[in-house]
């Protein structure tokens, strides 16, 4: 299944990260380029070190320019993560190329790679979830609660998984099809955000 290769992958990368902690670790990617398995783990490293990112910003006693300078990193990071969804979802449309739609197909309300991209961010949940119901500097209360959020959690991803599978058979089968929409990230481009292109 895919998606077992997708969450194997993942959670390869959140470990990997772990080993050092460190938002300026640069990435290691185990796997041959162009495969798929390399833009699975690329993708998990950019949310994983996004995540923490977002962690440091929201520290209360961050220096105003440090928080700035994250900012701008994160939103660099959204920008490097709709690109490589839009590099797994290029791996479906090579993939089901030679497929034809039914006559009565019908479009799903994201791409393959879009559902793989919440697969990823709920990887990153279930680890840091785990973490902190495993947490010894904590009350039972605090572990209880954690606890129960990461069985949500994990549940979730079975769900999550299950309706990615489902909509690539569907996809294999003719019964749906996809579309890739380049993503228009208009804060990013200078061409299209009023503050930037006022500024000229």
């Amino acid at each position: 299944m895919f998606t077992a290769l997708c969450n194997r992958i993942f959670r390869q990368s959140i470990e990997d990260y772990h080993r050092h902690d460190r938002v300026d670790t640069p990435i290691a990617n185990p796997y041959p380029a162009g495969s798929i398995e390399h833009l699975l783990y690329h993708k998990n490293w950019i949310d994983t070190v996004q995540w923490h990112l977002e962690d440091i910003v929201r520290d209360p006693e961050i220096d105003p320019a440090a928080a700035l300078a994250i900012k701008r990193r994160i939103d660099a990071s959204n920008q490097e993560r709709t690109d490589m969804v839009e590099y797994i979802d290029g791996y479906f449309l090579d993939r089901y190329k030679t497929v034809t739609p039914a006559a009565d197909a019908r479009i799903n309300t994201e791409t393959p790679a879009w559902a793989v991209d919440r697969l990823s961010i709920l990887a990153l949940k279930i680890y840091h979830m785990r973490q902190e119901a495993e947490r010894t500097d904590v009350g039972p209360e605090h572990r209880e609660a954690c606890r129960a959020k990461l069985d949500v959690l994990l549940t979730q991803r079975t769900d999550l998984s299950q309706a990615i599978e489902e909509l690539l058979t569907d996809i294999e089968a003719g019964r749906k099809y996809m579309k890739l929409y380049k993503q228009m990230k208009m804060y990013n481009d200078p061409a299209l955000n009023p503050v930037l292109y006022a500024k000229k």
